[in-house]
């Protein structure tokens, strides 16, 4: 029997032909669309010229443009990148291709992993070839050979589910690709390499085998003379042999002997004519591919369209005109906002990451203008500090054009299942899909969790494990041989350097350094590093960790925290880079040793783990509002015990992106400036004040501008109003005018603009407009506002109407960035030469009005702990009570002459402050009565009902 050949150049051919047909007709109703291929290839070798050629014709058959950018062999490996990175970049280029072999100076997975994962056509770069190989992998482009094999396989009718194929070849380009590919078409696959012993018994039964291992005529046909099946095979190599009887001195054979082989086959590829063909055909399919995604999704940096309202009166509900706003494309957003599509990666359609190389792109850009959104102390019913922010971000970027952006924490699922509701805004000012907001986004709170948890779970394993080993052995298992060496870690490295011990062999260290090394004796009474979960649940306060027989009696008292209260969670949101974050984590303390010493992360050995883990949540979110303008989602720390505040690298990026070339005229600089728009937690006194001491000593970032948002009904309770609770009718004094009750208020607005003139930064009060309020009442809030030292005081209806309503303070905020300066700014206290105890009094004294500070026993042991480690120098963080100035819920107004008690100090030295603990501040909150997750039903098309 003779087994028929498969036309490779043939079937090539009539793809080659599809793909002109549907170029020619998306051309002709769209005549911007114009596919593009840039093809580089470096020296003159002949084979890669050929292959170039053959490309170049075949592009040209298909209607698409192709680019050929050819480099001397002598070209440097950055400047190859260089030129990758230049491709990337170029909106009109849909795919690119570095031909292959490049010249042995440069390293070709560093040039083709440098190709943009949209861009890569030849599918073998890693991120594509990462999701091919994943369970549910989502690969941009499929690499062109396997592909190519495929389809071969397909028109030749070939049945590939349920059958059984042998892969000869384990390559990334060929091998690996192709086994991936027949078994996610459910064939049974084994992968073969020139290292299998008996290679020719793994033939006898397949009924597909393809061979691409690089030998000329590997395979014998002999190999194929026991199976009865008729197998197909393909043959991917392409080798050069010596011949004499032809012109050129050399022929082309496959890697399998092809006169032999083909005795004893159904159907076999020949050399040339067979996958050559195909692999150039699937590279035209997949630069078509890219081309209509990129026709898609806005197809390059684009003008900035906002997205209609249609308001209606009364106001739905605020998820009803979520659901109402169709969202744009996240790329969409994305390139309107000034986001390269290869600093993008989408999580869906709405949601997505912004790799952090943004900023080096954009680092000789000057800063776009600042604006710190914060608010006067809360009542249970909170002031609007979200939906102002958004509301103003909607007015400077949807009506008066500017480069905006919206920059604010990602929820826990803590309040948007409890009683607080999520923090998407509200009205026709929100964040949207307000559903995606505040249900996960891209997962950084549980990435948070997992990393918290690991360290958790690495601390209580070391105490085990160090209790029940003698030093020897347990060195000799904590720094274990593998084929006959020992090696340190890096993380191992780090903590001997800290010994002062400058050994790199295990072997080398003396009895005594074994001890002080692998021995980190960890006072169980001193760990302060708590377990995370994302939600409210109160029996988790307290626990005994330890209980299984297992755990030989070994057993602790502990608790749980909430994720976004995390160290990690901070870490997150001050880091300035990933290196950054990786040397935070390793500062976690965690403990103390028996002898007072501070034992970190990077003494357990965690960091680098943790940092794995955290390593895509580092990159800030982007999402859009509901009148299309871009927010960036970012970080999520507690505002009772942590900063409260979105990540300083969304303020870095947010910033650069709204900037202007430093070389420009100082006039075209002012209209063309952007504007950033970042929100604290609480009130100026708690988050503003934590911001500017804590986020922007990180950052260096200093607002240009604080917005301080009130309410008249919220100054009514400071000036001695009934109590207001959530979800119960509002009293009298709230729906009716009441100027004395109001105007006795607004010394706690006052206290607040007071609090932000400290740091001789302008302040623009935010009077959010509710139904009830009057003209009068407004107009009482301005002069007491201007008497207190505001720049201005005006009033917006964003929650009414949209950006629309936000115009006027949009408008005034320009005006006082504009004509007012940061210059003059500083910090409420010095880290340096003062004592933890004088910068807590400073806070407590020039923020709260407290007369004293009042520090329990615990609390003075733990500074001088602190201090004794090093730590004194640390800026602080106070946890209180967000419903007052001072430290008692029940206080409000401008309470005076209060002891402030600080009852605990703990230690953040990743994030890099202490903070002290006043009165009793849970650090996971409890569930109400009637949860808010009582509420939350998904219905037939997948959309949630009853969130909000």
């Amino acid at each position: 029997m003779t087994g028929e050949i498969i036309d490779g150049k043939n079937i090539a051919l009539t793809i080659r032909g599809e793909i002109a047909d549907e170029v020619a007709a998306l051309k002709a109703k769209n005549p911007a669309f114009k596919p593009h291929l840039a093809i580089v290839q470096v020296s003159d070798r002949k084979d890669s010229s050929t292959y170039v050629r053959m490309k170049l014709k075949a592009a040209e058959a298909a209607g698409i443009l192709a680019s050929y950018i050819h480099l001397p062999e002598a070209t440097s490996e950055q400047e190859l990148l260089s030129r990758v990175d230049m491709l990337n970049e170029d909106p009109t280029i849909h795919g690119i291709i570095v031909q292959l072999p490049l010249p042995s100076h440069i390293d070709e997975d560093k040039v083709t992993s440098a190709v943009m994962a949209k861009k890569d056509i030849d599918g073998f770069g890693p991120v594509n070839i990462g999701e091919l190989n994943k369970k549910n992998g989502h690969p941009y482009f499929l690499p062109c050979t396997p592909k190519g094999i495929v389809e071969l396989l397909k028109r030749s009718n070939v049945t590939i589910a349920g059958s059984k194929s042998v892969v000869i070849g384990r390559s990334d380009i060929v091998g690996s690709p192709v086994a991936a590919l027949l078994k996610s078409l459910d064939s049974t696959v084994t992968i073969l390499h020139s290292r299998t012993l008996d290679i020719p018994s793994y033939l006898k039964d397949a009924d597909i085998i393809v061979v691409a291992i690089g030998k000329p005529e590997f395979v014998k046909g002999e190999w194929l003379k026991e199976n009865k099946r008729n197998p197909v095979v393909i043959d991917v190599g392409t080798n050069f042999v010596d011949d004499a009887t032809k012109k050129s001195g050399y022929r082309y054979v496959g890697d399998v002997e092809f006169n032999e082989a083909i005795k004893y086959v159904k159907l076999i590829t020949p050399v040339p004519g067979g996958v050559g063909p195909m692999t150039v055909a699937m590279l035209m399919e997949n630069t078509l591919i890219a081309a209509k995604r990129e026709l898609e999704t806005g197809g390059k940096l684009c003008e900035f369209k906002p997205l209609p309202l249609k308001k209606l009166k009364p106001v739905p509900s605020d998820f009803e005109i979520s659901r109402v706003q169709k969202p744009k494309d996240i790329s969409r957003i994305a390139l309107e906002a000034g986001i390269l599509p290869s600093e993008l990666e989408p999580y869906g359609a709405t949601k997505a990451k912004v790799n952090l190389k943004l900023l080096d792109r954009l680092k000789d850009r000057e800063h776009g203008k600042y604006i710190l959104v914060t608010g006067i102390t809360p009542t249970p019913l909170g002031e609007g500090k979200s939906t102002t922010t958004v509301g103003l971000a909607q007015a400077l970027g949807a009506h008066l054009k500017k480069t905006t952006f919206a920059n604010v924490r990602q929820p826990s699922m803590g309040p948007t299942f409890g009683i607080k509701g999520g923090a998407a805004g509200g009205g026709y000012s929100q964040v949207i899909p307000m559903d995606e907001f505040n249900l996960h986004v891209t997962g950084d709170i549980h990435a948070i969790s997992i990393a918290n948890n690991l360290l958790a779970a690495a601390i209580d394993t070391r105490m085990f494990h160090e209790s029940t080993q003698k030093d020897a052995a347990f060195y000799k298992r904590l720094v274990p041989s593998k084929n006959g060496v020992r090696k340190f870690t890096p993380t191992m490295l780090r903590r001997l350097k800290k010994l002062g011990i400058d050994k790199t062999n295990p072997d080398d260290l003396t009895d005594e350094e074994i001890s002080r090394f692998a021995k980190l004796n960890i006072d169980p009474e001193s760990i302060t590093w708590r377990r995370v979960v994302d939600c409210n649940d109160r029996f988790l306060r307290g626990i005994t960790v330890g209980e299984a027989p297992t755990e030989r009696g070994f057993t602790r008292n502990t608790g749980f925290d909430i994720s976004v209260a995390s160290e990690c969670m901070a870490i997150l949101a001050l880091s300035t880079s990933l290196s950054d974050m990786r040397e935070r984590l390793g500062k976690i303390v965690i403990a103390s040793s028996k002898t007072g010493e501070p034992i970190t992360c990077e003494d357990i050995g965690c960091a680098g783990a943790m940092t794995a883990l955290l390593k895509d949540t580092i990159k800030p979110n982007i999402m859009q509002t509901l009148e299309g303008t871009p927010v960036f989602v970012h970080a999520g720390p507690f505002a009772n015990i942590s900063i409260g505040a979105n990540s300083i690298l969304a303020d870095k990026m947010a910033l650069k992106l709204a900037g202007v070339d430093p070389e420009l005229p100082e006039d075209i600089k002012r209209e063309n400036v952007g504007y950033v728009i970042t929100e604290a937690g609480f009130d100026f006194t708690m988050g503003g004040e934590r911001f500017l001491n804590i986020k922007s000593r990180a950052s260096g970032l200093i607002p240009d501008v604080v917005v301080i948002v009130a309410t008249v009904r919220a100054l009514k309770v400071h000036g001695g109003g009934p109590e207001v609770k959530a979800g119960m009718p509002l009293p009298a004094e709230y729906s009716n005018e009441n100027v004395e009750l109001l105007r006795k208020g607004c010394a706690n607005l006052a206290k607040h603009i007071g609090n932000a003139k400290q740091y001789n930064l302008p302040v623009v009060v935010a009077i959010n407009k509710m139904s009830s309020d009057t003209d009068l009442e407004h107009q009482v809030i301005r002069e007491e506002s201007l008497k207190a030292g505001a720049s201005d005081a005006i009033v917006s209806n964003h929650w009414e109407e949209g950006g629309e309503g936000a115009i006027d303070l949009a408008k005034g905020i320009i005006k006082v960035t504009n004509e007012e300066s940061n210059k003059d700014f500083e910090f409420l206290y010095k880290t340096e030469g003062l004592s933890v105890e004088e910068k807590i009094t400073a806070v407590a004294q020039k923020m709260y009005g407290a007369k004293d500070v009042e520090f329990t026993e615990e609390a003075q042991r733990k500074i001088n702990l602190y201090k004794e480690q090093g730590f004194g120098d640390l800026p602080v963080c106070i946890a209180k009570t967000q419903y007052s100035l001072s430290h008692d819920a029940n206080l409000k107004g401008v309470p005076t002459g209060f002891t402030f008690p600080i009852r605990d100090v703990r230690a953040s030295i990743g994030a890099g402050y202490l903070y002290a603990l006043a009165a009793e501040i849970q650090t996971i909150p409890g569930l109400p009565t009637h949860c808010g997750f009582m509420n939350v039903e998904v219905n037939e098309d997948g959309e949630i009902d009853g969130m909000f």
